[in-house]
This record gives C-alpha cells, structure tokens and sequence, in this order.
C-alpha cells in the first residue's frame, strides 16, 4: 500500500502544470467539514479555524438501537456489561494552513485541540463522568493539481497524520482513580496514519451552481505504544451549492463512512467492564446529511456553519452512535 501510494505520488507530480479555479465567490467553496477541496496559487496563503462539535447519544448494534440500561442490566438481571455510556461530546478545534508552492502543487499543515467528555450509569445504578483534552493528532502532506478547465478540477491529496496526541489519557471513575480511559476517550491514534484523498468540482456556467465529490482514506500503520491500532477508515463526500447572491451560498452534502474496529488491545484495559474497552465493538457504516452555509465578506474573510445528521448506521455494537455534528468556520487568504 505504501508503495503504491508513493508511487502514484511521483506519478501525479509529473503531470502538466495547471492554473486554478476562482474561489472568490461563495459557491466555489465546498460545505466547510470538507477539508483540501481547492488549491492555491503560486505564493499565496490561507489560514483557517473549525470548530467541529460531534453529539453521540445511546447504543446500537446493527441498526438497532439499545438503552444503556438494557447494556448493564440489573443485579438481579444482568447484562452484558458492568458500565455502559449514555453520551458523549467531543469538541474539536483545528487549526489550518495552506501555501501554493507553485499552481499545482499546495502544501497544507492541520494541527488541533480535542475535548471529551463522557456519561455513564452503572449495573449498580450509579452514574459517573471521564473527561480528557489536549492536542490531538497533526496532519502534513500536499494537493497536487491533476486537472483544471474553466468550470472543472480534479487534484489528489497525500496527508500524514503524525501521532501528537495522547494516548494514555487517564481520569478517576468509581471504581479506581486515575483509571487508564477507553479508546474513544483517547485524544490521538499512537501511530502514523496515511491520508490519501482524490477531489472533483465544477460550477455552472454563470457559477451560480457548484458541485463536487471527495473520496478519502484513512490507512493506519504499525501498532502503537498500547499494542493496538484504529481501524482503517474510507469516506465518501458529494455536495451541491446553490449561490443565492455574491456574498452567500446554501449547500447540501452526503457523506458515508465506512470504518474498521481496533486491530490488537490495550492490556490496561478490560473488555468486559465496558462496551468501549471491548476493540472487536468499532465497526461500522454511517451516512450523513447536511445542510450548509457559507458567507464571503468584501474584505475576503469567509464564514461558515454546517449541520449534519445520520440518515442511516449501521455498528459493530453495542456502540454509541452519532447524533449530530455541527461546524463553524472561518477562512482567509492571503
């Protein structure tokens, strides 16, 4: 895998030099949870902040739903597990930069700050809350234009996700205090991730229509300092924007995910106190729905906000499912 992706690396970097699309008006930019949809020029600068704030609420197996209460049963009535969570918000800001080397070639670094923070009950009927933050992963790598005409592009994305986040998060919980967190609760992956990607958009003829598509990977590599890995993760990501006049546009968006449970275990851990602990309960298939807004002031500062919700998951469970995700951003160039 890592060959190939080297190589298709190289072989996109030989392709003809291209120039770029005009992203000035508000429908030439993708739904703002879309990262690396566009390119630079030569010598110019982005910066950019999101806030992504994800909701998860209640357990699935399948496409079933499932009560924490069912999960931990009764003493008299036991379920499958000790302790089951009921919630958990995680709030992510990233922090971006991209560069234009060149027309073709753009260089982007992401760097960001995780918050999380978990409910549960217990079989015994007692409820309790874990928290963690701190930097989370850190993300490198270039766009490389493959195609551009008046109204259509197409450029591939080669990130690496370096391992800046922690991943031995601790916090008290009623059984032991400074107790080692499940991996939900953990701020990084502890290994070195590849982040292959391949993006296509196009505009109308008068751009008051955009439109697009991304494909994207995840590819984890080797085992962490906890003997595990995350599982790999493929995403796929279409929109269409609708420019409702030269400052703003609407946008709709689908997005499916499709990823892996934990390769190996955290021997801290044990799997059958709760269903987080448990590495084979990771899995699973979500598609979500969005709808969007972006605001491109005169002076070249753009806003955006994005709400998303699952039209359909199917897990490996009992896992918590995803419930809403909202996010706000803000770009500019320079």
């Amino acid at each position: 895998m890592k060959k190939l992706l080297l190589g298709t690396a190289v072989a996109v970097s030989l392709l003809p030099c291209a120039s770029n699309a005009d992203t000035s008006n508000p429908s030439s930019h993708a739904p703002i949870s879309v990262m690396g949809d566009h390119l630079h020029k030569k010598g110019e600068w982005m910066f950019s902040y999101r806030n992504m704030r994800m909701n998860m609420d209640e357990s699935r197996i399948g496409s079933r739903n499932i009560s924490a209460q069912e999960i931990v049963g009764t003493p008299a009535s036991p379920g499958q597990f000790l302790v089951a969570p009921t919630e958990m918000t995680t709030d992510m800001h990233m922090f971006g930069a991209m560069y234009g080397l060149n027309d073709r070639v753009t260089i982007v670094g992401m760097a960001m700050y995780v918050d999380r923070e978990m409910s549960h009950i217990t079989r015994a009927g007692g409820s309790f809350v874990t928290r963690s933050s701190g930097l989370g992963d850190t993300k490198i790598g270039a766009l490389i234009g493959l195609h551009q005409s008046s109204h259509h592009s197409f450029h591939f994305g080669l990130m690496g996700s370096l391992p800046t986040g922690s991943i031995d998060e601790r916090d008290d919980t009623p059984v032991m205090q400074d107790a080692f967190l499940p991996y939900p609760m953990q701020l990084g992956s502890g290994t070195l991730d590849v982040n292959p990607s391949i993006v296509y958009r196009g505009q109308s003829n008068q751009r008051v229509w955009s439109w697009g598509s991304k494909l994207a990977a995840q590819i984890r590599t080797g085992t962490n300092d906890e003997n595990y890995s995350l599982g790999n993760r493929l995403s796929a990501t279409s929109w269409l924007a609708r420019e409702l006049n030269q400052n703003l546009s609407l946008s709709l968006n689908l997005n499916y995910q499709n990823w892996d449970s934990i390769d190996g275990a955290n021997p801290a851990l044990n799997p059958l106190m709760i269903q987080t602990a448990d590495p084979t309960l990771f899995g699973g298939r979500r598609l979500d729905l969005s709808l969007g807004a972006n605001y491109i002031f005169n002076n070249g500062h753009r806003l955006a906000i994005e709400y998303a919700q699952p039209v359909s998951q199917n897990l490996d469970g009992p896992q918590l499912q995803s419930d809403s995700m909202l996010t706000v951003g803000w770009q500019k160039a320079f």
